[in-house]
């Protein structure tokens, strides 16, 4: 068996089960059912029409976090297609929110919506007629100017990139799975640009999957998800008030938490232990007030556990943070490759991708930057809908091991915990019915279905196809 490199021209030939020439890592069975004959170069793709519609999901329950609530979630759809007759649909999940606070602030729920869908529509505007043979050199040639567009009709020049980003994901998708059409490509693997393969080297059996525990849910259903076999969450700190009172809250959290599920045990820790994974979302002002947190979890015994911290400070707050004695990452504040190689330099000792939110283009150059720092990665959800799960997916699943974890994928979802809709939403999954669509005692198990087909990513999405039968 061989291909070609599409960025090398070097054939690589298949012998027994390993690939010669400088190929990427091999880390499980699977990787001889993963290549496929892929063209020498890229075909020229000239984008000839566009289209955009959405859907509005209903969440459960308001979803709190940066000092706001969300009640609903809009589902963008981005039509495309191509002057040979080939067309594509990206999908995007909105979170004003999240990618910028302050807009989301200033306008009702709707209008901040409404924003960040009129930046997608710009974007699939400025590409429309434009020919490309690399979706990462077409993704970087309209950023500046959608976001400067972004800039201007939320009236508010500090716009964070990420606003920008997360209204160009849907975007960003459809010429990925354009451009895999159009060069009769079928796998992820085979869709990476060499320069990226690096840090999307791995294929993982197993991917855990990661819950999310606000500040409102009751240690008792943090206990029931070990229970059920979750040993990696995401929980919420930084909770409201002053910056006293959300230290006395968050290491009273913090007390109650360890008590409950301190003695749990897992088999996939080198310790053997849960480990805690917290998300304070910029809330903490100060290092002091962090390594006060910090002595609390020495204090009851639960600091060996602290795997990670997820962005305890404010972005605008740029200190070294190399000091502190547990490894933080860096997640909103990472918009960019830039910005993430400026937060590694800071002491940042993690980066939590969001394909789903910055883009698959955008993250796969922030995971070669990384990899090359020797900075582990990880997958943080946007609450998506489940045929974005599997974009991220594709990506936990490629990514090195993290350190003290074992050898498996790391990819936060909590879709199921939100959307009021969420069965309703996995029959709009093409391979709704494949086993590593679901988690099973805390971990996504993967198999050679879930590589061959990208996790469903390039099969027809007929729900989303009716969006625009009629246009």
């Amino acid at each position: 068996m061989n291909f070609i490199d599409m960025s090398t021209n070097r054939r690589t030939f298949i012998k027994g089960g390993l690939m010669a020439a400088g190929a990427a890592v091999i880390s499980t069975p699977f990787d001889i059912f993963l290549t496929g004959c892929a063209p020498v170069e890229p075909k020229k793709i000239t984008i000839s029409k566009f289209n955009l519609s959405f859907e509005s999901e209903p969440l459960i329950r308001p979803f709190g976090f940066k000092g706001g609530y969300m009640t609903e979630i809009w589902q963008t759809a981005s039509f495309l297609a191509s002057t040979s007759g080939a067309h594509s649909i990206g999908l995007c999940t909105q979170n004003v929110l999240w990618s910028d606070a302050k807009v989301f602030a200033s306008h009702t729920e709707n209008a901040g919506n409404a924003l960040m869908y009129s930046l997608t529509d710009k974007a699939l505007r400025l590409i429309n007629g434009q020919t490309f043979t690399s979706p990462v050199e077409l993704l970087d040639s309209i950023l500046p100017e959608v976001y400067e567009y972004g800039q201007k009709i939320t009236a508010n020049p500090q716009l964070r990139k990420t606003f920008a980003l997360n209204a160009l994901v849907g975007v960003d998708n459809a010429i990925w799975l354009l451009y895999a059409k159009e060069n009769g490509i079928k796998t992820f693997d085979e869709m990476i640009p060499q320069a990226y393969k690096p840090a999307l080297s791995h294929h993982h059996n197993k991917v855990a999957g990661i819950p999310l525990m606000a500040y409102n849910i009751p240690i008792e259903e943090i206990k029931a998800a070990t229970d059920q076999g979750y040993f990696f969450m995401k929980i919420k700190i930084g909770q409201p008030g002053t910056q006293e009172e959300m230290l006395e809250k968050d290491k009273a959290r913090l007390s109650a938490i360890h008590e409950a599920i301190g003695n749990v045990t897992t088999s996939y820790t080198e310790n053997g232990k849960l480990p805690y994974y917290f998300d304070a979302n910029g809330r903490y002002e100060s290092k002091e007030t962090l390594l006060k947190l910090l002595d609390h979890a020495k204090d009851i015994g639960a600091f060996d556990q602290i795997v990670i911290i997820e962005e305890p400070f404010p972005e605008e707050l740029e200190i070294d943070v190399s000091d502190i004695p547990v490894r933080l990452a860096s997640d909103e504040s990472a918009h960019t490759v830039e910005d993430a190689v400026k937060r590694i330099q800071m002491g940042y000792k993690a980066i939590a991708l969001k394909a789903i939110a910055k883009t698959l283009s955008m993250t796969m150059k922030i995971a070669q930057a990384a990899y090359e720092r020797n900075i582990p990665c990880f997958c943080a959800d946007l609450t998506v809908n489940p045929v974005l799960v599997e974009w991220n997916k594709n990506v936990a699943a490629r990514l090195a091991q993290f350190p003290g974890i074992g050898n498996l994928g790391l990819l936060e979802s909590n879709g199921h915990q939100n959307y009021k809709n969420w069965n309703s939403m996995l029959e709009y999954h093409p391979r709704k019915d494949a086993s590593w669509v679901h988690v099973r005692k805390g971990v996504y198990e993967l198999n050679r279905s879930f590589y061959r087909t990208g996790g469903g990513i390039f099969d027809p999405m007929p729900h989303y196809e009716e969006m625009f039968v009629s246009r």
